[in-house]
């Protein structure tokens, strides 16, 4: 019988921690998230992306998607849920919303390449470093992380939203922050990297 979820998952009366089953509902979450990326896409480009009751749907979309996110990180830590996949999926699949999200922007004429590129490019060097430094730990998420995502998602949203061209100039701003925040959060990755690596270099050649 499991007794309750920690931090390595459900254990067992004897105190041995129980595996944790890949089919769960954290990782339901990520895959749901996965697959809602091609569906966000098509919706958006309905009618070339002019369409406000599309572009509604659209963003209604990418909403779920984004909640998902919330949603399967706290289940997987307040159950005792996080498995090999979920330190893998979960990041692929938030970045797969997001560039989705950007990059349609851009081909609809919408948003400026350099936001989409600099973005992109950004968060797939931050995929490659958790890759780099995954045997030697896991870097956990960054107060700078956390307030990068919700500025992300806050600007993708209005953008994807019909909304009057007065307000514009207000989610273009809001964009250009996030893309510092992007940036800034970045460069604390790499740091925060490095530094993992060479603790556990300095740890190996006293061993």
């Amino acid at each position: 019988m499991v007794t309750d979820a920690g931090p390595g998952g459900p254990t067992t009366p004897t105190g041995v921690v129980a595996p944790v089953p890949l089919v769960n509902i954290a990782n339901g979450l990520t895959v749901v998230r996965l697959l809602l990326v091609p569906v966000f896409l098509v919706v958006l480009f309905v009618d070339h992306g002019q369409s406000s009751a599309w572009r509604w749907g659209a963003f209604a979309v990418f909403a779920f998607a984004s909640l998902t996110d919330t949603f399967d990180g706290e289940f997987a830590r307040r159950w005792g849920l996080v498995t090999d996949f979920g330190k893998i999926a979960d990041p692929i699949a938030d970045k797969a919303l997001t560039g989705a999200a950007l990059v349609g922007l851009s081909m609809l004429g919408e948003l400026a390449w350099w936001v989409t590129i600099t973005i992109a490019v950004r968060e797939l060097g931050v995929t490659l470093l958790r890759f780099w430094v995954l045997r030697h730990g896991v870097i956990p998420a960054s107060r700078g992380g956390k307030i990068k995502t919700v500025v992300q998602t806050l600007a993708l949203g209005l953008a994807i939203m019909p909304l009057p061209v007065v307000l514009e100039p207000a989610v273009a701003v809001l964009m250009v922050a996030a893309v510092v925040v992007t940036v800034v959060t970045g460069f604390d990755y790499l740091i925060r990297a490095l530094r993992l690596r060479a603790r556990a270099k300095a740890g190996a050649t006293a061993v």
